[in-house]
């Protein structure tokens, strides 16, 4: 039988629908085949298991009621044992009002430094001091040649 490309329910079920026509053609000549043969013909296995006494095994109120009993008090064991860990732990810690306080004063002392140094930042500072430098210099041009002139001259010499 070639197998189709989309598995549709619908299409799968019209399978199954033939299928299941063929085995019963197929068990009809199996049982002619027998009965020729001079044996009995062969029954189907689920009326072959009802025939047979083979019942569903039922279970009286009574055992039900102790078997859940026994489950109950082996989950209870289980359990039990897992919990005693868990209640050996330490009592959680407690901050005194002590060490409340010194941690917010060092904490306040912190951040006053922090803006201490964000109010007088270096890096401002340094060009300032580049500018003023550079003023100097184009204002008195000929103090500085004089301090060039006397560093040139011992090596002239």
């Amino acid at each position: 039988m070639p197998q189709t490309q989309k598995h549709d329910p619908d299409v799968l079920q019209a399978a199954l629908i033939g299928l299941q026509h063929t085995l019963a053609a197929l068990e009809e000549r199996m049982a002619e085949l027998r009965s020729r043969l001079g044996g009995q013909p062969a029954a189907r296995k689920t009326a072959a298991a009802t025939e047979s006494g083979a019942r569903k095994r039922t279970m009286s109120a009574a055992a039900r009621k102790r078997i859940a009993l026994a489950q109950k008090r082996r989950w209870a064991a289980f359990h039990a044992g897992k919990t005693k860990p868990a209640a050996s732990k330490p009592p959680k810690r407690v901050l005194s009002a002590e060490g409340r306080a010194r941690i917010i004063a060092a904490t306040k002392k912190r951040w006053a430094a922090f803006r201490k140094a964000q109010q007088t930042p270096k890096a401002a500072a340094k060009p300032a001091a580049k500018k003023a430098a550079k003023s100097v210099a184009k204002k008195a041009p000929e103090a500085a040649a004089p301090v060039t002139a006397a560093a040139s001259a011992p090596a002239a010499e």
